[in-house]
């Protein structure tokens, strides 16, 4: 090639190729898959949800039901190829069935607050402390709302938010469960401090075990990363430090697992009948 044409290409940079068999992914934080997602967001969460994917071909009696709510919801229903969603969820078990949703409305601290505040003696609040796995984050999600949280708060910074892996694993306890993200969680701690809620944090190398501990009153559950454990500035705020007593020689708890063996004993002394 002659002319000024050849100088241009080439001093080109080459462009380097698009890796093959990825799909773009659309709305992707805006994804729920799985079933039981889909399927508690359209009982729990009417309006929220605005379109509906299934895999072209797809026949059960899950998909008759999810068909059966958009109907009567007016939601629209698109079919995709099974490939194209396994592209989109290269690690989560879509389950053939996907629901795409409003933009993720996070709770209000100050809202929560005072909701929970109505409660009394049984105010019970969660917070993580940079939980950075959204499988882990999705699954505490679901703990907390089984055992009747009245909400859930993270951190922006550092932390994983609210993804389709997060609702995967949550299946569907996000319509259950306010989720507040604060820009700084000491802050809101300090906050919630303020406003009569005790601050308990988990905390395997401390001595008070969490069956000697008073949990009748109103107070903010604090779980640490799956690394660290509680933050030095979370740490100070905490009026009390608990564990779980272990038995085994197994050294700690998966989040969501240590989460749920707290709540149940929060429960039991306060004489939940039904959860």
């Amino acid at each position: 090639m002659t002319g000024p044409n050849a100088k241009r290409h080439k001093n080109a940079k080459a462009k380097k190729p698009k890796p093959r068999g990825k799909k773009e992914q659309p709305y992707h934080d805006r994804l729920i898959p799985g079933f039981h997602a889909v399927r508690e967001t359209l009982k729990e969460q009417r309006g929220t949800l605005q379109e509906i994917w299934i895999t072209t071909g797809k026949q059960s009696a899950r998909t008759e039901e999810i068909l059966g709510f958009a109907k009567a919801q007016n939601i629209p229903i698109y079919f995709k190829q099974e490939a194209y969603l396994s592209d989109l969820f290269e690690h989560i078990a879509h389950q053939g069935i996907v629901g795409i949703t409003k933009a993720f409305a996070y709770a209000d601290l100050n809202q929560v607050l005072r909701h929970s505040r109505q409660e009394g003696t049984t105010a019970l609040l969660l917070a993580a402390d940079h939980i950075t796995d959204p499988g882990n984050l999705g699954a505490l999600m679901r703990t907390a709302a089984f055992f009747g949280s009245h909400g859930l708060v993270i951190p922006k910074d550092r932390s994983a938010g609210i993804t389709p892996a997060a609702l995967k694993r949550a299946s569907g306890a996000h319509s259950k469960l306010p989720i507040v993200r604060v820009t700084n969680l000491g802050r809101a701690l300090d906050e919630l401090s303020e406003n009569g809620f005790w601050i308990i944090g988990a905390a395997g190398e401390t001595e008070l075990s969490i069956y000697d501990f008073d949990w009748k009153r109103p107070l903010v559950l604090v779980l640490g990363s799956e690394q660290k454990g509680l933050s030095p500035s979370v740490r100070k705020r905490c009026h009390e430090l608990v564990r779980i007593p272990s038995p085994g020689n197994v050294e700690s708890l998966n989040i969501s697992v240590a989460g749920g063996a707290i709540l149940s004993e929060i429960c039991r002394q306060r004489g939940a009948k039904e959860l």
